[in-house]
C-alpha cells in the first residue's frame, strides 16, 4: 500500500473505505464506461464538495468549480489508479490537493514568519463549536492557510506532519496556524453570542 493511501485511509470514516462496488465501477470507468464514472461521481461528490467548500472558505461557486476540476482530474488520472488503497481515499486525496493548490495560488494572505507562528502556538486549545451557521461563517472568514489547517486537522483528522507536507510548512507552523485559527474562531463566535 503506498504511503498516501495509508495515511489517508487512517483518517477516513468507515463508510468511505473501499467497496467492491467502487472497484467494479473504477474498472469499468478505466475501460471507458462513462455511466460507471457517473455513478462514482454521484456516490462521492457530496463529500468531495463539502471538504473543498470548507478549505476554500465557503465560496460555493468556487467550491463547485474546484469539485468539477477534481473529478476532471480524476477521470484523467484514473488509468494510473493502482488499487493499492480504496478509490475513495485516492479520490479524496486528489480533491484535497486541488483545493490546496487553489490556496497556494491565491497569495492573498500576509506571510508571517514560521518562528513567530510557532511562538504563538502555545498549547492545544479545544475547538469551540457554536451555532452551525455562525461556525461556518466564522470558518469562512479565517485566513486561507489557517482555515486549511483547521479543516484538515479538526474536521478531516489529518496529523500535523501530513498537513505540513501538503502545505509546504514546518510542523510547528501547522500547529501555530491551528492555534491561530481556533483563537480567531473563539473571538468571532464570542462576538456572535
Amino acid at each position: 500500500m503506498n504511503a498516501a493511501c495509508l495515511t489517508m485511509s487512517l483518517g477516513m470514516p468507515e463508510s468511505a473505505t473501499a467497496t467492491p462496488d467502487d472497484t467494479a465501477l473504477v474498472q469499468r470507468s478505466i475501460a471507458g464506461d462513462m455511466r460507471a464514472f457517473e455513478l462514482l461521481y454521484r456516490k462521492h461528490v457530496g463529500r468531495v464538495y463539502g471538504t473543498i467548500l470548507r478549505i476554500v472558505g465557503v465560496d460555493r461557486a468556487r467550491a463547485e468549480e474546484l469539485t468539477q476540476e477534481a473529478f476532471v482530474r480524476t477521470w484523467q488520472k484514473l488509468a494510473g489508479f493502482r488499487f493499492e488503497c480504496a478509490f475513495s481515499t485516492w479520490l479524496y486525496r486528489l480533491s484535497v490537493n486541488v483545493a490546496l493548490m487553489e490556496l497556494r495560488g491565491r497569495g492573498d494572505e500576509h506571510t508571517v514568519e514560521d518562528e513567530v507562528l510557532e511562538l504563538a502556538a502555545g498549547g492545544d486549545v479545544p475547538f469551540c463549536a457554536g451555532e452551525r451557521a455562525d461556525l461556518e461563517r466564522a470558518v469562512a472568514q479565517l485566513p486561507p492557510r489557517a482555515r486549511a489547517v483547521l479543516v484538515l486537522h479538526d474536521v478531516e483528522g489529518w496529523k500535523h506532519e501530513e498537513i505540513a507536507g501538503e502545505l509546504g510548512m514546518a510542523v510547528g507552523s501547522s500547529k501555530a496556524q491551528l492555534h491561530r485559527a481556533r483563537g480567531l474562531l473563539r473571538r468571532a463566535l464570542g462576538a456572535v453570542a
